[in-house]
């Protein structure tokens, strides 16, 4: 098993439950043979994970795999799961090598959300290449919207227990200073239930990716589609959203609904899918990994519309949800496109990295020592407890 920095004794034991909860996709890792691996070099057998059958990132994962396979010997075996913890548990068992990962690795290398559970905490994670994406506030065209600010009042879509577009969402209000207290926001059960809302007139705006297919259904139903846009010019702005989501940067939308080379528009850029591992592979192999893709690139990148993006000069760049790892790093640089400026990022989110991982496992000593105290004293604080204690710790030793 993979040796992972700031997980408890309970990992071994929590290992079955979580297989028995991720769903039927990832039961099956159980029997998948770890990866054969390189000294320095590509392992001849690789199993990543992705996201669902039928996702844009099983897509790319699927077309990457396909095009390394035929320039390399060697064979590539995917493992979808449609819930973060189903996506990295592989990674961290050492099922699987690399993910196809979204925001849950900004979560996972923080502790946040469901890696604030004390079986998880702080992942070391590095990332070795990111395509990037563009998403935006859709907004109905005939609700007044023309600027974030105008947002005030407005009714604006979330979804349970999904903080990877919740999150989007409150970084796009905070473009204008906005919070959920400004707004009124609404809650659904699903991403999906969003179309039908905007249609219905439940909600005035949501969070979207400009080349998904609800967006098209948008433009095209009675209300209309605004894309409320977020200048790269206004600093201030963009400070106050990185504030809430660092991995966010701006990126000029062209492709997807009510978009063109034309109509271009300004809005958060972000990577998705990461080409995810952990920081313990060596620098070599992914070094290795990395010059392969990028010689296998011709044969991928017209997987789906967006492929392209999977250049070196856009996909090996600051910043992203996690550092970047020394063996992509160490090409970047060889081929001249690592700046200065990716250098002072990574370094940067390196140090953020160890002073999160070493704040978890600070509070976990204060909260096991308060336990203990107030046990002493006739009182309770039970396990339970936890989740809110590392939230406010976090407040307190590392807000920015």
């Amino acid at each position: 098993m993979r040796k992972i920095r700031f997980t408890t004794s309970r990992r071994s034991a929590s290992l079955a439950t979580t297989f028995a909860v991720v769903g039927v996709a990832t039961l099956s890792i159980v029997s998948i043979p770890s990866d054969v691996r390189a000294d320095d070099g590509l392992p001849s057998t690789m199993i990543w994970t992705a996201y669902d059958l039928g996702s844009s990132g099983y897509a790319e994962a699927s077309g990457i795999a396909d095009a390394l396979q035929k320039k390399n010997d060697l064979r590539v075996r995917i493992v979808p799961s449609g819930t973060s913890i189903g996506r990295l548990l592989p990674l961290t068992t050492g099922k699987a090598r690399y993910g196809f990962l979204a925001n849950e690795v900004s979560f996972a290398s923080e502790g946040l959300y469901e890696f604030a559970d004390q079986s998880w905490g702080p992942q070391d994670l590095r990332v070795i290449l990111g395509k990037v994406e563009t998403n935006g506030l859709a907004a109905a065209a005939d609700a007044g919207i023309k600027t974030m600010a105008d947002l005030k009042g407005k009714r604006v879509g979330y979804v349970e227990a999904n903080p990877s577009v919740n999150v989007k969402t409150d970084a796009q209000l905070a473009f204008a200073g906005l919070t959920r207290d400004d707004v009124e926001p609404v809650f659904f059960g699903s991403y999906a239930a969003l179309v039908p809302a905007m249609e219905a007139g439940q909600i005035d705006a949501r969070n979207a990716s400009t080349t998904s297919a609800a967006v098209r259904q948008m433009e095209s139903s009675a209300r209309g589609l605004y894309w409320v846009p977020m200048p790269a010019d206004d600093k201030d702005g963009w400070a106050k959203t990185q504030k809430i989501a660092s991995f966010l940067s701006p990126a000029q939308a062209k492709l997807g609904a009510g978009l063109s080379e034309e109509n271009p528009v300004w809005m958060l850029g972000y990577r998705y899918p990461m080409i995810t591992t952990y920081a313990d592979t060596s620098e070599g192999e992914v070094y290795a990994m990395v010059k392969a893709l990028d010689e296998a690139y011709d044969g991928y990148k017209n997987t789906t519309p967006t492929s392209s993006g999977w250049t070196l000069s856009e996909a090996l760049r600051t910043p992203a949800d996690a550092p970047f790892h020394p063996g992509a790093v160490r090409y970047a640089k060889e081929k001249g496109i690592w700046t200065d400026e990716d250098e002072a990022w990574n370094n940067a989110r390196l140090a953020r990295m160890e002073k999160v991982q070493t704040s978890w496992t600070e509070a976990l000593d204060a909260f096991t020592q308060d336990r203990v105290a107030k046990s002493a004293s006739g009182e309770k604080m039970s396990a339970d407890q936890w989740p809110a204690y590392w939230d406010a710790y976090r407040a307190e030793h590392l807000a920015d």
